[in-house]
């Protein structure tokens, strides 16, 4: 009994299958032997995702697009900022100091060397140079791009002038002309004493103090005089490197030709040797008016009779101190002059001296100058001014412009310690007057080739 209900259950169980599937037609039996299509997949289950994940994925896509866009823009930026200026023609602008960025964004503006001050102050704070922009005058090129301009004011570029000061200028002189320079600014604190002054040209920038120049001169001479005194000869008779700047500075008045001051050099430190008067007249002059310059005239009998502290026509040895501010060369000429017996010279007639190591040698050369100024005094104008005729006081031997001169005793000439009689006549007296050397500027009298040369008789 149970087999069969158990049948029967089973064949009711069949038939309700077979009722929910559908009935399938007889195939064919081209259709039958065909392959049966596989199942489709299951659908895919979607799982959310966490937060954090999408965060970070949308802002590494917003930093994505952030860089393509800074990409883009610095590209575009640079290619401004290169790209050539409105400026037509080179240019130099003044920046005064403690200017600030945008400011001076708008003077490059308003002299035509950018256009957009506001990309010029971007570009440099970029650059991180906005407080690097110095202040000066500068040369900006035509065509300058505001990239160009900002290194040109960040690397300082600034235009340089300068300043000449000739060799034997007295300090006083060289802060006059440190004064009749516009470009310099302000006050001498007080006037250099005499001989701490280094003669050179000077490089500066606007906007630089007379007093800086002055600084960088003494800081030069103290430079070049603590070089020169350590190779100086050993047998010099100076003692002190003060005695070295003022010899050096009776050598540089005493002569502008560089092939020279070795050997006048040689001939101070000949008669010092010899304890002879050095009778040099340039330091006459600094006796009766110090730094003033010079006298613009002769000296008189009188005045190489007077003793001064500087007259070494009456004094032994060295003067108490420079008369006047030497240069490198002067300094070294008598660091290391010339090894000669030579104790006179005198002008030659062609700018130069002639030296001798005889008062008999030198009476012969003094003849020959003579004889060079009487032919000068009946070729050229009464107004020369390479001659003095005497005045009422006697014979004005001024020297040589650099010579040793006669010293005159009454109606006795003595030419370096020997007397030749008869009157004498002067000699060169251009020092102070417009044919001074040392009052035209555009003589270097450094370099041989620039120094004047005297007119030949």
């Amino acid at each position: 009994m149970f087999g069969r209900k158990k049948h029967t259950l089973m064949s009711s169980v069949e038939a309700q299958q077979d009722e929910q599937q559908p009935r399938l037609s007889p195939k064919s039996p081209s259709e039958a032997i065909k392959p049966m299509a596989a199942p489709p997949p299951p659908p895919r289950i979607r799982r959310r995702r966490g937060g954090m994940l999408s965060i970070l994925s949308g802002l590494l896509t917003l930093f994505i697009a952030f860089a393509i866009a800074a990409i883009f823009g610095f590209g575009m930026l640079n290619s401004e900022v290169t790209s050539k200026g409105p400026l037509q023609n080179d240019k130099v602008v003044l920046i005064p100091k403690n200017t600030g960025t945008g400011e001076i964004a708008g003077i490059l503006k308003r002299e035509g060397v950018i256009e957009q001050p506001l990309l010029f102050e971007m570009y440099s704070l970029i650059n991180r140079q906005r407080g690097q922009l110095k202040a000066g005058e500068f040369l900006f090129k035509a065509g300058t791009s505001i990239d160009e301009a900002i290194d040109t004011l960040v690397q300082g570029k600034a235009i340089l002038h300068s300043v000449t000061v000739p060799e034997g200028l007295t300090s006083e002189q060289i802060v006059s002309r440190l004064y009749e320079n516009e470009i310099l600014t302000g006050e001498i604190a007080e006037t250099p004493r005499e001989g701490t002054l280094l003669p050179d040209t000077y490089k500066f920038e606007r906007g630089t103090t007379r007093q800086q120049i002055v600084n960088n001169m003494q800081a030069a001479q103290r430079q070049a005089l603590a070089q020169i005194w350590q190779r100086r000869s050993p047998e010099l008779p100076v003692k002190t490197a003060q005695e070295l700047v003022i010899l050096a500075s009776v050598v540089e008045k005493e002569t502008g030709r560089a092939d020279e001051r070795t050997r006048v050099a040689g001939v101070f430190i000949n008669r010092l040797m010899k304890r002879m008067k050095l009778q040099s007249d340039p330091t006459i002059v600094y006796g009766l008016v110090g730094g003033k310059g010079t006298l613009g005239r002769g000296i008189m009998r009188s005045e190489i009779e007077t003793a001064t502290p500087y007259n070494t026509y009456v004094i032994e040895g060295l003067p108490p101190g420079p008369i006047a501010n030497p240069g490198r060369a002067a300094l070294e000429a008598v660091a290391n002059p010339s090894r000669t017996k030579d104790l006179y010279f005198v002008a030659d007639g062609s700018g130069g001296h002639a030296f001798a190591e005889t008062y008999e040698q030198h009476q012969r050369n003094v003849a020959r100058w003579r004889q060079v100024e009487k032919t000068r005094a009946t070729t050229e104008a009464p107004d020369a001014v390479d001659r003095v005729e005497p005045d009422s006081e006697g014979s004005v031997p001024p020297g040589t412009s650099g010579g040793l001169a006669p010293d005159l005793r009454g109606s006795t000439e003595v030419v370096r310690g020997g007397p030749r009689q008869g009157r004498a006549r002067g000699f060169d007296a251009s020092e102070g007057t417009d044919k001074d050397p040392l009052k035209n500027k555009t003589f270097d009298l450094s370099t041989p080739k620039n120094v004047p040369v005297l007119r030949e008789p």
